[in-house]
This record gives structure tokens, sequence and C-alpha cells, in this order.
């Protein structure tokens, strides 16, 4: 009887290290774990997450790109500080772009596009109607079905720049939308919003659905830092 060879087990490669120790490390960030400002000392991570140093650094060099994180030139990295001029500042790059994406798929969104909306806001008012203690903190599962719909609203935009653009913007106020969500009593005025949000763009309402946009996407800037209503 022969011997059969045993399958040769697939080592993973340099990016694959490289996209997991980033998306620990942005777990880790986004849920407070490591603090804003914090230090991010190459050996004391390659510990904690059990990643070479190598695809650890091509970790933190993605996350600097998206704004998660700061180099600090030949000293390492550190984590991004929050403050209101940098939530600002996400906002109008939200509003940027997320405004000509969703001008873009609102011309060019079909029966498709609009099913995708309506799943969507289904499933997030769904979410919070069952789990509202977990809505008010932010949960990630309810950050998912949150970011899912306003994906919906620009997905048939044509550009995938602006789409990732979007998504990247979207990820860097995540930490602050954590403050902003324990200001709810309930879910209810949530829900109405987005779908006050939802009813004008599957109107085809776009100078209305595009102010809409921008008033919402300002409203985590008026919760988290109510001085900064006038900026």
């Amino acid at each position: 009887m022969t011997a059969t060879n045993p399958i040769p087990q697939t080592e993973p490669t340099s990016d694959t290290l490289s996209e997991r120790a980033a998306a620990l490390i942005e777990r880790d960030i986004v849920a407070g774990v490591l603090a804003p400002g914090s230090r991010l000392g190459i050996v004391e991570l390659a510990k904690r997450y059990e990643i070479g140093p190598t695809p650890l650094r091509e970790g933190l060099s993605r996350l600097v790109s998206r704004g998660l994180i700061v180099g600090i030139g030949q000293r390492g990295f550190r984590v991004a500080d929050v403050s209101r001029d940098d939530l600002i500042d996400i906002t109008r790059m939200r509003t940027v772009v997320e405004k000509e994406a969703l001008r873009l798929a609102m011309q060019g969104g079909d029966d498709r596009w609009e099913a995708g909306i309506i799943a969507a806001l289904h499933q997030m008012r769904r979410y919070i109607q069952r789990m509202q203690s977990e809505f008010r903190e932010g949960a990630p599962e309810f950050d998912r079905l949150h970011k899912a719909f306003h994906t919906s609203l620009l997905a048939a935009c044509g550009s995938q720049r602006l789409l990732a653009a979007h998504s990247d913007l979207y990820d860097q106020a995540y930490r602050y939308r954590r403050v902003m969500m324990r200001s709810f009593d309930d879910g209810s005025g949530f829900i109405r919003e987005h779908e006050a949000l939802a009813d004008l763009v599957l109107a085809r309402d776009a100078a209305a659905a595009q102010a809409r946009l921008e008033a919402h996407l300002r409203s985590t800037v008026n919760i988290v830092y109510p001085q900064s209503k006038g900026a």
C-alpha cells in the first residue's frame, strides 16, 4: 500500500498578513481599545497580534492612508487624535463626496438600486426595533447596517473612487458616531430621519435630497460638539 503525500499547508502571504494586521488594529482603534493619540510600538503590537514586524508595519501604513493612524517620522506611529476640528474636516469631505455621488446615483439608478435602498433601510429599521440598547451604544453590527444603508444611496453613482472615499470617511467618523449614538433615547427619531432621506432619494428630488444629506451628515458634529453648530 503506497503512502499518499500530505497536502502541503499554504503559508499566509505577506499581503494576507498585512491585511490581517490592518483589520485587527482598525478593530481596536474604532472600539476604543487603542486610545486616540496613543503610541503604537511595533514590538508590543507584534506580541499582541502574533504577527511579524514587517507585515505589521505594512498594515499600519495602510491605516495611515485611511486617516486612522498618524506616522511620526522615524519614531513610528500613533492613533489619530479625535477633535472638533477633525470631525468637521471629515464631515466637510463626506459632504463633498456623498452629495456628488448621490447626484450621479439619482441620475443613473435603476429599479435594482431602488430595491437595494429599501432593503438596507428595512434591515436597519428591524435591527433598531429589536436591539435598542445596542443601537444606542453604536454596536459594530448596527454600524455595519447603517453603513450599508448610506452606501446603498450612492451605489449607482458609477464611480468606484467616490464609493471608496465614502467608505474610508465613514469609517474615520466611527469613533465620533459612537458618542453621538448615546444621545438617542430610542430609535424612532433615528429611523424617521433615514426614512425621510430615502424618500427624497427615491423620488429623485436631487436638490432636496442633497440638502437633507448635508444636514444629516452635519448632525454628528452638532451632537458631539454642540458649541460648533455655527461652524
